[in-house]
């Protein structure tokens, strides 16, 4: 029985290794997304003030810079040294706005954010038709059968939290690194899968849950209501009073996000924080008429169903921010160690291959079957959504080009020129 499961953990390694790391990897990195946003753009900077500008001046400098745009969305972010983010929509093309939060001015533009970019290579690989979803959520019940897999055939596990092998070659210390990080990283572990289980869940509907944890927008009969003549800004929407009024409305709310009404029968959704811990932003919603201002629909975290609770904690329990700076700091650090788990599992792996005899064509191709068909849709589909979806600029294209260049250029060093190098030294030795 260990034996079948060392062979189930080595082959989950073996065919999906490359796989598991791009998925951790991008998820490690996008739990600091936004603070690497800051660092590259240098627009989206903002310095914090102890006040915000009125939400009309930032619409009122939106709507002179940009006279035939319109506002589809608008983020105020927690992190106060992070500028609004408005999502411009002109002729049909989507871009994100800078807005200073504290003095009203546009600070630029961009069409691609890197926060965005990561979002979507971990939430679905680029890979469309919810194919790259259930793939990625896949991923969590095969780290599940790996970890349990690896706790029965390791002997005393218990007993190596504190065992790292540093002088006792290479090989020794890769298999005692392996061990020491997945031992210490087993808690995390154990909350991503039971999360990757939540989402899958809620993917597949099982249950009937999807609708109950996604209710839809509210919709308004217009026929009840003048017609506004159109404009840039259909309602010429007073976001202030919007928001005052949404305050009131959930006791201890601080709107954050805004989605404005940008058709004849669509209501303003605004969300925010309040005092309840852990949830998102979405967890408080207020529609409100733009016609009237009266509100159509209220939703209180306080007052959620259990279900709705719990669709609401996962996302900041994944990705660690619902405690600020301090536990993405932390929730990065141990993305950092699953990613080193990974790569050190195949190490391990192809190690443990060069010693052994050849092994024939047909099994060489059907070892990296599955990461090479699947990285490479990954790359095929992120470069047309990139080109569709983002309009990125050439730079933006060398950025990437350069970035995943220079990661599989380690990944080689690492799992076969070093390892092609060191059996070269043996074999000359023996």
């Amino acid at each position: 029985m260990k034996k079948k499961l060392f062979l189930i953990h080595g082959w989950i390694g073996n065919q999906l290794g490359i796989l598991f790391f791009i998925i951790c990897f991008s998820g490690t990195i996008s739990t600091i997304s936004h603070e690497l946003d800051w660092l590259i753009q240098s627009n989206y900077r903002a310095i914090p003030q102890s006040t915000f500008v009125s939400r009309n001046v930032i619409s009122n400098n939106f709507a002179m810079t940009y006279p035939k745009a319109k506002i589809t969305y608008w983020i105020r972010h927690d992190e106060p040294y992070l500028c609004d983010l408005l999502y411009k929509e002109e002729d049909n093309k989507l871009s994100f706005v800078f807005a200073n939060p504290y003095t009203g001015e546009i600070q630029g533009e961009t069409s691609l954010m890197a926060q965005l970019y990561l979002r979507d290579l971990h939430y679905y690989l680029f890979i469309p038709f919810q194919i790259g979803n259930y793939i990625v959520l896949l991923f969590g019940f095969l780290m599940l059968v790996s970890v349990i897999s690896a706790l029965y055939f390791y002997k005393s596990w218990w007993k190596k939290l504190f065992t790292l092998d540093i002088k006792k070659g290479s090989n020794k210390f890769s298999r005692s690194l392996h061990r020491v990080v997945g031992l210490w990283t087993i808690p995390f572990i154990f909350l991503i899968v039971i999360i990757s289980s939540w989402y899958f869940a809620e993917r597949a509907n099982i249950a009937g849950i999807k609708p109950m944890v996604n209710p839809k927008h509210i919709k308004l009969d217009i026929l009840n209501y003048q017609k506004e003549e159109k404009s840039s800004f259909p309602f010429n929407i007073d976001y202030d009073k919007a928001v005052k009024i949404a305050e009131e409305a959930i006791p201890h709310l601080k709107v954050k996000n805004i989605s404005p009404a940008i058709d004849s029968t669509e209501t303003i959704y605004l969300m925010g924080n309040s005092n309840v811990p852990l949830v998102r932003q979405r967890a408080n919603r207020v529609y409100i008429n733009p016609y009237n201002y009266k509100i159509e629909h209220i939703q209180n975290a306080a007052t959620s169903t259990t279900i709705m609770w719990i669709n609401d904690i996962v996302d900041p329990l994944h990705f660690g921010y619902w405690g600020g700076i301090t536990t993405k700091i932390i929730w990065f650090i141990f993305g950092l160690f699953i990613s080193i788990l990974i790569l050190s599992g195949i190490y391990i792996s192809l190690k443990r291959k060069a010693r052994l005899k050849q092994k024939g064509m047909i099994e060489k191709i059907s070892v990296n079957a599955i990461n090479t068909i699947i990285t490479s849709c990954l790359f095929y589909f992120m470069l047309k959504r990139l080109h569709t979806r983002y309009e990125a600029t050439i730079l933006a294209h060398c950025v990437i080009f350069i970035f995943w260049t220079a990661v599989f250029a380690l990944l080689y060093y690492l799992l076969v020129f070093k390892i092609r190098k060191t059996r070269s030294v043996e074999n000359k030795i023996n």
